[in-house]
């Protein structure tokens, strides 16, 4: 009887101890974000001459406003994945006495997303319709060919109107 006592208690701490232990190691850490998200979108829609507002709209309150400097905002942003190595982000926007936007200062740079910096490619994703040199000349579809009696056909199409319906009766009886 007490053998068994001493081998159920021992088993039961036993037991204990194990799934103690098992548990620690993988212990699961949360993402630490902190201060203003920033992304390069934001920074695009940015001009030289905007006011506080439209800076504020765009942006997002500032995480930290200078008592003594208050024509610079400060933009924040930190990112600690759990476990893992804490990155940070910063931007700063400065202001003239008529509260203009004159100039920012940062992570970020206007018109380069950081994959483009990264790549060493140009900032300009524009397409321009002027032909592209090293490319053919576009030349018209020759008589009787499949291009031109597709062509012809979509230049015969008549559109049709769409009807409108009545507006609906708002008066009383």
């Amino acid at each position: 009887m007490q053998n068994t006592k001493l081998l159920l208690t021992s088993l039961t701490l036993v037991g204990l101890l194990a799934l103690a232990g098992c548990s620690f190691p993988g212990v699961y850490k949360i993402d630490i974000q902190q201060g203003n998200v920033v992304t390069q979108d934001m920074i695009d829609q940015l001009r030289p001459g905007m006011t506080r507002r439209q800076v504020r709209f765009i942006m997002g309150n500032p995480l930290l406003q200078d008592t003594f400097n208050t024509n610079r905002w400060d933009y924040l942003y930190s990112l600690q994945p759990g476990g893992g190595q804490r990155q940070q982000e910063r931007m700063s926007i400065f202001f003239n006495d008529s509260d203009q936007l004159v100039n920012l200062a940062g992570d970020f740079m206007p018109g380069v997303s950081r994959d483009q910096e990264i790549l060493g490619g140009s900032g300009d994703t524009s397409v321009s319709p002027a032909q592209q040199p090293g490319q053919p000349a576009e030349q018209p579809a020759k008589a009787g060919s499949l291009e031109d009696s597709i062509q012809k056909e979509i230049d015969t199409i008549e559109t049709t109107p769409v009807p409108t319906p009545a507006p609906l009766e708002t008066s009383p009886q």
